[in-house]
């Protein structure tokens, strides 16, 4: 038999268990802008939509209570609607870009692709310099080949290539050149990217050619190389594929290595001695766009130094915010994989290239080739 205090002991705790319970519920429906120190916009709201294109796994989404959902905060904060889409590819992109299907206002793209659009004249003009947050880029990534002038571009994040490895099974020994890709003993185990710049890439430079030869015959034997290899090829399969250890090896953007790493301890990630691509992937406002004033908004509010700290954290890239790095931990920063600091000295001698557009005929040559070394 219970006694009076044990009855009202009981009462206090399942009053205690309901507020308890309202206050978790109430965490979990609170808003983006609760889990900031403070807003990043404090204006006016705004009106209108936004149709935004990105790489796949390429934006903080907020999937926990600990992380942000950047779109989600901009229209929060903003009024202004987001209407996010994603791509395998920068090829993808493309496709749909040009098609005249779909209308974009904001796309999130890679250097070389860049490079194209403009003089396909797929993109708009803006004054990048102009925007208030722009002073935050730093210098190095300013003036680039892709857009020398920074009329069509703001820099989103940059990085390397090179091989992403479970330690289980593979050495460093190994890892330190592309060769281990085509060893028998990983046959099957092996995965790699399913465009025909990153695929050709890795053949060239461990045939010592340039990743922009423009030669047949190389290309042509870059392909020959990819038959010899027994590759599963993937896009963002690989965020799969190698925690799970369904795959042992593969090639691998630097910080979609530290994203797989939180799945699995037994990864590691190498740089081939051989050679690889350096790229800088940027935010572009489309020819088309209707809404290139809200565009340039977007664009400016991406370069916060705030939302660029919270991306780097999610998405594990490299950040060319130098006010972001200034608030990312150290543990970050010094983490030589994602920010490697012999960057300049491995371009100056061509050993790291950057992608650059190339003709038409070569392009077409390539994915043609690709076709056939996936089907054979």
């Amino acid at each position: 038999m219970k006694s009076i205090k044990g009855e009202k002991n009981e009462k206090i705790l399942s009053i205690l268990c309901v507020i308890s319970l309202f206050f978790t519920l109430f965490a979990c429906v609170s808003s983006e802008s609760d889990k900031l120190e403070s807003p990043i916009y404090t204006g006016e709201k705004l009106s209108g939509t936004l149709r935004i294109c990105n790489l796949g796994e390429y934006i903080s989404v907020g999937i926990d209570r600990e992380t942000v959902d950047i779109i989600k905060l901009f229209e929060e904060e903003t009024g202004i609607d987001v209407i996010y889409t994603t791509v395998d590819n920068n090829e993808s992109m493309y496709a749909k870009l040009t098609s005249g299907t779909v209308n974009y206002d904001v796309i999130i793209t890679s250097d070389y692709m860049i490079e194209r659009l403009i003089a396909e004249n797929h993109l708009a003009s803006f004054d990048a310099a102009s925007l208030s947050n722009y002073g935050n880029i730093a210098d190095r990534f300013k003036n680039l080949e892709y857009d020398p002038t920074n009329s069509y571009s703001a820099p989103y994040f940059w990085g390397t290539v090179g091989i992403i490895y479970n330690t289980k099974y593979v050495t460093a020994e190994e890892a330190k050149s592309w060769n281990v890709l085509w060893d028998q003993k990983y046959r099957g185990k092996v995965l790699m990217y399913d465009n025909p710049r990153d695929a050709f890439a890795v053949a060239q430079k461990l045939l010592g050619y340039s990743i922009n030869t423009t030669d047949e015959t190389e290309i042509r034997a870059s392909a020959d190389k990819l038959k010899k290899g027994n590759f599963i090829y993937v896009a963002d399969q690989i965020f799969a594929k190698i925690p799970a250890e369904n795959a042992y090896l593969g090639v691998c953007y630097a910080g979609d290595y530290l994203t797989m790493l939180a799945d699995n301890e037994d990864l590691a990630f190498s740089i081939p001695a051989e050679g690889t691509n350096v790229f800088t992937d940027a935010m572009c406002i489309t020819a088309k766009s209707s809404c290139k004033e809200l565009a340039q908004f977007f664009i400016n509010y991406m370069l916060d130094a705030q939302i660029g700290k919270i991306n780097a954290e999610y998405v594990g890239y490299a950040t060319p915010n130098t006010a972001s790095m200034a608030l990312l931990d150290e543990s970050i920063t010094s983490n030589t994989a994602i920010y490697p600091d012999n960057v300049d000295e491995m371009v100056a001698n061509k050993n790291w290239e950057r992608m650059f557009h190339l003709p038409t005929a070569t392009i077409r040559l390539m994915s043609e080739l690709l076709t056939e070394v996936r089907s054979k």
